[in-house]
């Protein structure tokens, strides 16, 4: 489990139409846990809320200008 992997994710869920629509697709947290691990992204679920928490400058101009790519929870 690391940090890492769920920073890599994330990018992963930014980047990739198909596969941020497959995770999100999934309504049990669980599921979507062990669907990112079959992909080869080993995190916990409280790794990628921290990590979610992590804004980078451009996150925050995003969110100061009221715009933003992606939106998804592991909630």
């Amino acid at each position: 489990m690391s940090l890492d992997q769920a920073r890599a994710f994330i990018e992963k869920m930014r980047s990739d139409e198909a596969f941020r629509n497959r995770i999100m697709a999934i309504e049990d947290v669980g599921a979507r846990l062990v669907a990112a691990s079959e992909a080869g992204f080993h995190f916990t679920e409280a790794e990628v809320k921290s990590v979610q928490c992590e804004l980078s400058d451009d996150d925050l101009d995003k969110a100061a200008g009221g715009s933003g790519d992606v939106n998804f929870t592991f909630n």
